[in-house]
């Protein structure tokens, strides 16, 4: 008697989809309940429950109200008419606008019988409404994607010299710790500063600088390895950006005198927030900051996303499938290190397994692993860390950076008696690394024993797949470069960087070169002789292990990058 009460009262389209039979009395009243308590739109609830097929609500909705159906998939949305009414209206109505006609505006609807949706968005916008009726299910991934380009897509192009003008202020150099906290709220730095992290962003840039000179005052992305210039506010905004940037930090927006590190987090859209990491230091003419971002996803990459050859994966893979011994990664800053560690963390990373790091600051966060930032102030130092590792049942540790010949000792302690442990150093090549441990003075017999792996690394930008460009080149001239006889006898092509509207000047991305060098028993000989770097070179050469510039010139025949590029970040 209930239900039958209940399914006369059925209006709109749960009526008409019981009439055609697509939907049973019952599941139409349950579902009308069940979406009202967990504030859905009736149409999303039955389709994300299954009940129904979308494209079934779609084509029948269509039919009996007599509104036009579309295939949202093929329309390219703009996010200026996206921008016409407010993100919350979208989300709460399930409803998307598509584009706009005069002081007509066109919403994509699962369900064309919601008015209130409909007159909700008219008052808000101002505009006539008209319904356009798409498939549930793609609407909610319109919706979602739509609504993270909308939080994404500001870039600096969209900021013009009279949005600057507004923050040219009198003179700040005598401004005192109120003034600065006043304009670290100030609207304009705001959007500003929030405008220059969403374009490095979006352009894939792993730090910005904010620089102060003289006579001005500038912004730079490193994009690719190579930083780029792309804002010069008013020098005089000097303070007011660098307070705003200490206040996302939580430093100290009164000192000036001294370098301050911090971290901060820059939410995008609902499901995507992204970590920088951020350093200060006094200079001439103001404090300069540099916004490390952050990416938690690199380190899930995987192993085959990085760019070792095969036979140096399964070196790596090897190393990290033993049970104890030192695995070392060896670079420059900004060469990838962090995530070619953490990637072997990665797959390391088990129910079965104890894994503790101590970083200075740990860049990554990585579920099921314990991250510890060191702090020398407090007396945290990357030798208590790890002494403290090893009094808490480990298995793995990773040492963010061998530093001194304590830590050193410590680690390589850790790995004869049953520990597995990588860390970084900072040299040039993997046979250097063997030479820097022996001249901080650990003993060679220690090394010898204890190192397993090393891998020293470079990062070159990838040549863009759409415009790269074959080059001829003599074979002289490829001589020289380093290539064999035997290579230019195989054939290969050279490409060289073009430029088109998908790349940065003709580099879209960048791929790791390596040389993964295993310590065999004749380098452990060398090493417990007193041999040094130039003997473990020619040692590492007799046992077919590519250097670096070899690595670098086998990614040049493979078309991945480009000889000019190779040149940049290999040749002596």
């Amino acid at each position: 008697m209930v239900l039958a009460q209940q399914s006369s009262q059925l209006t709109g389209l749960a009526r008409q989809l019981v009439m055609q039979n697509l939907l049973s009395e019952q599941d139409a009243v349950n579902a009308i309940d069940s979406a009202k308590k967990n504030k859905l739109p009736f149409v999303q609830y039955v389709t994300t429950k299954n009940l129904v097929k979308s494209l079934d609500i779609a084509t029948l909705a269509s039919t009996e109200f007599g509104t036009p159906l579309l295939d949202i998939s093929t329309v390219e949305l703009e996010s200026s008419t996206i921008n016409v009414i407010k993100e919350n209206l979208i989300t709460k109505h399930h409803a998307l606008p598509l584009f706009k006609r005069g002081a007509r505006l066109f919403i994509a609807v699962a369900d064309p019988t919601n008015i209130a949706a409909l007159d909700e968005i008219k008052f808000q916008s101002g505009l006539s409404t008209e319904a356009i009726l798409v498939e549930a299910d793609k609407l909610e991934v319109a919706i979602e994607k739509a609504l993270s380009d909308v939080d994404s897509s500001m870039n600096m192009d969209e900021f013009s010299d009279d949005d600057l003008k507004g923050l040219d202020y009198e003179d700040s150099e005598q401004e005192d710790e109120e003034v600065a906290g006043k304009s670290a709220d100030d609207a304009p730095v705001v959007k500003f500063v929030n405008k220059i992290l969403l374009d490095a962003i979006n352009k894939g840039a792993s730090d910005v600088h904010f620089e102060p000179y003289e006579k001005f005052f500038r912004v730079r992305l490193r994009i690719d390895g190579l930083l780029q210039e792309v804002a010069k506010p008013p020098v005089n905004l000097t303070p007011r950006i660098l307070a705003r940037i200490k206040v996302l930090s939580r430093l100290d927006i009164s000192e000036r005198r001294i370098p301050q590190d911090g971290r901060m987090r820059l939410k995008i859209s609902k499901n995507r927030a992204i970590d920088f990491r951020v350093s200060t230091c006094p200079t001439l003419f103001g404090e300069k900051a540099v916004l490390r971002i952050l990416d938690p996803s690199s380190a899930k990459l995987g192993i085959d996303a990085l760019g070792y050859e095969e036979f140096q994966k399964q070196l790596y893979l090897d190393a990290l499938s033993k049970p104890q011994g030192m695995i070392l990664v060896t670079g420059p800053t900004g060469s990838g290190k962090t995530v070619s560690l953490y990637t072997g963390l990665n797959i390391l990373n088990t129910e079965g397994v104890n894994i503790s790091t101590a970083e200075d600051p740990a860049e990554i966060n990585l579920p099921g692993v314990n991250q510890v930032n060191v702090n020398p102030k407090t007396g945290l130092t990357f030798a208590a860390a790890l002494r403290s590792f090893l009094r808490q049942d480990p298995d793995i540790v990773m040492v963010g950076e061998i530093r001194d010949l304590e830590t050193a000792e410590i680690g390589i302690k850790a790995a004869q008696t049953g520990h597995m442990v990588l860390s970084t150093l900072h040299t040039n090549d993997a046979p250097q690394t063997l030479g820097r441990l022996m001249n901080m003075g650990v003993p060679p017999y220690n090394i010898a024993s204890a190192v397993s792996l090393i891998i020293a690394q470079r990062l070159a930008r990838r040549l863009c797949e759409s415009c790269k460009q074959a080059v001829d080149i003599p074979k002289e001239a490829l001589l020289e470069e380093g290539f064999t006889e035997e290579n230019i006898a195989q054939g290969f092509e050279v490409y060289k960087p073009v430029g088109c509207s998908s790349c940065n000047a003709g580099y879209k991305g960048r791929v790791g070169i390596y040389q993964v060098m295993k310590v065999s028993d004749e380098m452990g000989r060398i090493i417990m002789e007193g041999g040094n770097a130039i003997d473990l070179a020619d040692q590492a050469k007799k046992e077919g292990i590519p250097d670096l510039r070899e690595s670098g010139l086998k990614k040049v025949m493979d078309g991945i990058t480009s000889l000019e590029e190779i040149n940049r970040v290999t040749k002596d």
